[in-house]
């Protein structure tokens, strides 16, 4: 494991804390107090660290969750009631509707308790504690290379049972939670975790897509926004207030503790402060590294386009496809568009040009040690060897998941065929493992048109074959893949295959047994999957030296850099990020204000675009200035506004507060012009565009009539 010494990394961690970038950075909760408390307060917070959190006393840290698994989200009542952005929320309202009851059209709002609607599969995770573990795991290395020498086999054992004892103790001492020990700093240090997962999750309401998805593709990533990019759902739990799937007999949540709201609105230079849940950034990653990355996103970029435009087509020209593919596109052009604009940033902003030199400083800063050197003198060219030696196999991987793995009725194949030979393993005849598999796919029929996917299968095929080198055509199937006539191959599967429905598949096992693993789909479906691992195969040992090396890279960047701002990429665990309310200036002679009001979504209607439409009672509202106590001083009905705060995905549906720990906002949004900022921060263009929080307030009270919720709040001014 070769871990760094705990004590010289915190060092570097909290010598700069005064000196930090008070916009920069996703700080870990524990170490709040040490390496960020001065910097905070002078920027004008108001709480102290232990208020935000503290793991013996309610903190703000009980407010906030995780949603889902890929979100966040905040409790805004004592009983379980939770906000997160109306794309966090997406998928679960697709699955809710139908083209009888269309909710991602026409939004919904339950009147009371009784309409909330159970949402299967939805889960949220509140954190209960971490804690620092790297001495113990340390230690336990230091005894096991003592007794084992150099059997790295023996130590990583000695060290894993060490981590399974810290995990076997901390599930004992917490039920109902969930126990995890994450890396930090490439594999320098490590946090045990402690989580507790509720299942039972019902939604509450959201606006029509029309303002929830305002905007859609052209705006994604855009300011000015104009977006009321929110949704809300209740935490059910037992009648002990403990996790328990869905009963009728569940009750609200009574929570530990959650946000008030404020309505005073946001003033240029305010403090702002968001806690949540971001996914990943590469802020440690080499110039090789980040242009493989851009080297991937283009395979991603135009495999996606093709697709998208398939499915788009489809769903503008039927309301029943437009609710399956809806929350499937959304995820896809949110990363489309995404690597664009990253490729943009990277160009415009010299992103490899500075990280080159930056490993040209480290390079010399190493060589002028002979003890440096030992330790980091071939990081860098260890990283670049990683990267080259994986290469082919990670793009033939790419090449293929993007394209041809997106078969959607070859995918149903794959499940099938993997999840039916598990169930035999274990036991089970061939009818009844087959009959087991169709139990776990048969939900996805649901959100599955036919016709679409036929579409999708040519056009996907075509480009594949384009794209791909010959030596990793699809094997074992009927036809050679580099001459066959691809949209009568498709055809062909298509007409022949038992899985277009759940029906016919049913049906098939039930008459067929055995054979239905002759399909052609799965035929096909397993031609693919196997051309995938063998390359993801071939990717595991470039990965593993990428790895190490990047672990000696960043120790050596922490030595380094000791007395400067440093803070772990983000991984999915709860972090802080802190700043303040502005506008920017993206380019010559233009400046963008920090905020938007309703007037502007007028301006953007277009009737005729489905991403512009504007509904009818949202235009009398605004013609009448019915705002109700949601206006500003100024009589204007704010939508979004501006912060400098620091995140990625993941903090979509984050809660952005005031100093006092209000409410004021839900993130939803990086920049267009910072794109490049999950590898470098850019403090003169980097901005968070939220959702004004008097703006959800506004369509929930005055457009939805759910008055109800706005009562069960805690509001101030």
């Amino acid at each position: 494991m070769n871990m760094k010494k705990l004590a010289s990394i915190i060092t570097a961690m909290t010598i700069f804390a005064g000196s930090a970038f008070a916009d920069e950075g996703m700080w870990l909760l524990p170490l709040l107090e040490k390496m960020n408390a001065k910097a905070m307060k002078e920027l004008g917070c108001e709480l102290t660290p232990k208020q935000i959190y503290d793991i013996n006393n309610t903190s703000l840290k009980d407010a906030i969750v995780q949603f889902g698994g890929g979100c966040t989200g905040e409790i805004i009542s004592s009983e379980g009631l939770l906000v997160t952005n109306h794309h966090c929320g997406y998928g679960n309202i697709q699955k809710l509707s139908s083209v009888e009851h269309d909710y991602l059209k026409d939004g919904y709002w339950a009147m009371n308790r009784n309409e909330e609607l159970p949402c299967e599969g939805l889960s949220v995770t509140f954190l209960e504690y971490m804690q620092d573990v790297t001495g113990i795991l340390e230690k336990a290395e230091k005894k096991a290379r003592k007794e084992f020498k150099d059997d790295e086999e023996k130590v990583m054992e000695a060290v894993n049972l060490a981590a399974e004892e810290l995990i076997g103790k901390a599930e004992k001492d917490n039920p109902y939670c969930t126990v995890d020990i994450q890396s930090f700093y490439d594999s320098n240090v490590y946090y045990l975790i402690v989580y507790k997962t509720y299942r039972d999750i019902r939604f509450v309401g959201a606006p029509p897509s029309s303002i929830g998805k305002f905007g859609a593709d052209t705006d994604n990533w855009m300011w000015p926004r104009h977006t009321g990019d929110f949704s809300m759902f209740r935490v059910y739990a037992d009648k002990d207030n403990n996790p328990a799937e869905y009963s009728p007999e569940n009750v609200p949540l009574k929570a530990k503790n959650h946000l008030k709201i404020s309505l005073a609105g946001v003033q240029e230079g305010d403090y702002t402060m968001i806690m949540g849940y971001p996914g990943r950034t590469t802020r440690f990653q080499t110039s090789p590294e980040l242009k493989f990355q851009i080297e991937q996103n283009d395979i991603r970029i135009a495999a996606r386009t093709i697709r998208q435009d398939v499915m788009l087509e489809d769903m503008l020209a039927d309301p029943k496809v437009k609710i399956q593919y809806a929350s499937k596109y959304s995820g896809s052009s949110n990363g489309w568009k995404k690597w664009q604009g990253m490729k943009l940033a990277f160009d415009k902003l010299d992103i490899i040009e500075r990280a080159e030199q930056e490993e040209a400083e480290f390079q010399k800063w190493v060589n002028a040690n002979k003890k440096r050197t030992e330790k980091y003198g071939t990081a860098v060219k260890d990283l670049a060897n990683g990267i080259e030696s994986g290469r082919e196999a990670n793009k033939a991987f790419t090449k293929a998941y993007e394209t041809v793995y997106n078969i959607e009725l070859t995918r149903f194949g794959i499940n099938l065929d993997r999840l039916a030979q598990r169930e035999i393993r274990n036991g089970k005849d061939t009818v009844a493992a087959l009959l087991s598999a169709y139990e776990a796919i048969a939900p996805q029929y649901g959100d599955y048109s036919v016709g679409t996917d036929r579409k999708v299968a040519k056009a996907l095929m075509k480009h594949y074959r384009d794209i791909a080198e010959p030596a990793n055509y699809l094997k074992n199937i009927p036809e050679d893949f580099a001459t066959m006539d691809i949209d009568a191959f498709v055809n062909c599967l298509f007409d022949n295959s038992v899985l277009t429905s759940a029906e016919t598949l049913k049906a098939a096992i039930e008459a067929k047994g055995a054979d239905v693993l002759n399909d052609p789909a799965v035929k096909v479906g397993m031609s693919i999957y196997n051309e995938c691992l063998q390359a993801q195969m071939l990717t595991m040992q470039s990965s593993q030296d990428l790895a190490k090396a990047r672990q000696v890279y960043t120790a050596g960047l922490l030595e380094w850099k000791d007395g400067e701002p440093s803070y772990p990429d983000a991984n999915f665990t709860m972090r802080y990020t802190y700043g303040t309310v502005g506008g920017y200036s993206p380019k010559d002679a233009v400046v963008y204000k920090h905020y938007t009001t309703l007037d502007g979504v007028m301006e953007k209607e277009d009737p005729d675009n489905w991403e512009f439409v504007v509904p009818e009672k949202l235009k009398e509202l605004w013609k009448n200035g019915d705002y109700g106590q949601y206006a500003n001083e100024d009589g204007e009905m704010v939508t979004c506004f501006l912060s400098n705060n620091d995140i990625t995905g993941g903090n979509s549906g984050s809660p952005i507060m005031n100093a006092r720990g209000e409410l004021i906002g839900l993130a939803f949004d990086g920049n267009w012009e910072s794109m490049s900022s999950d590898v470098m921060f850019e403090p003169d263009l980097q901005r968070c565009i939220n959702v004004d929080i008097r703006y959800v307030l506004f369509i929930v009270d005055k457009f939805g009539g759910a008055k109800w919720l706005i009562d069960e709040m805690d509001i101030v001014r």
